[in-house]
């Protein structure tokens, strides 16, 4: 598995420099900010990382910096970094979407748990990204009309169905559905979805 870049954002140095320090005995490639409007300046160039970010912090804490990740779609994982009465803060990041949140002072093990659950979260995520983009090379290939059949079948609706929205024979969709399985080498319905839904067809978004 990759081990991903991490970014720390705390406003105070010692806790940047043990962190910091903890990471890099682990062979861990590690940038320190001391503050979240530092890493919201940089953050557009950065490689995919995993941030781990202190909740109490000044002009911006690290629920206003997480929400702003968030709002630039930028999906790097976040843990949270609190102290003892910053547990219910700590909570309301997770359900904002924090992964995962770890109290001050924290062990080395627990700090890197914490580091390898983001390890995956980013794995996978750069998984999807892949079978999305060779998926939708494979849909390139398609005519219009098989991709609008190709939508069809995703939204489940049979072929007659399919014939009756495109204002063709349901035998006019089975050449079709022929064609386009023909074209992305699938014996069956169940692969022809698979690559459908890793290429992102009738997502809404």
């Amino acid at each position: 598995m990759n081990e991903f870049p991490v970014y720390v954002i705390d406003d105070d140095d010692s806790v940047r420099r043990s962190v910091s320090f903890m990471l890099k005995t682990s062979g861990r490639n590690v940038t320190t900010y001391e503050s979240g409007k530092a890493l919201l300046k940089d953050i557009g160039k950065l490689s995919p990382g995993s941030i781990l970010l202190d909740i109490r912090m000044p002009e911006m804490d690290g629920l206003d910096v997480q929400e702003e990740i968030t709002a630039r779609g930028i999906p790097y994982p976040v843990t949270i970094m609190t102290g003892h009465g910053d547990v219910e803060l700590a909570v309301r990041a997770m359900k904002a979407g924090a992964i995962d949140f770890i109290e001050k002072p924290f062990e080395k093990t627990t700090l890197l748990e914490a580091i390898e659950e983001a390890d995956h979260r980013l794995s996978d995520a750069s998984n999807r990204h892949s079978r999305r983009d060779e998926a939708r090379l494979l849909l390139n290939g398609l005519t219009p009309r098989e991709r609008d059949v190709l939508e069809g079948l995703v939204q489940g609706h049979p072929n007659k169905t399919i014939g009756y929205d495109l204002g063709i024979s349901a035998r006019t969709v089975e050449i079709h559905r022929a064609n386009l399985m023909n074209k992305l080498e699938v014996r069956n319905l169940s692969d022809l979805l698979r690559i459908a839904f890793a290429a992102g067809v009738g997502d809404t978004d």
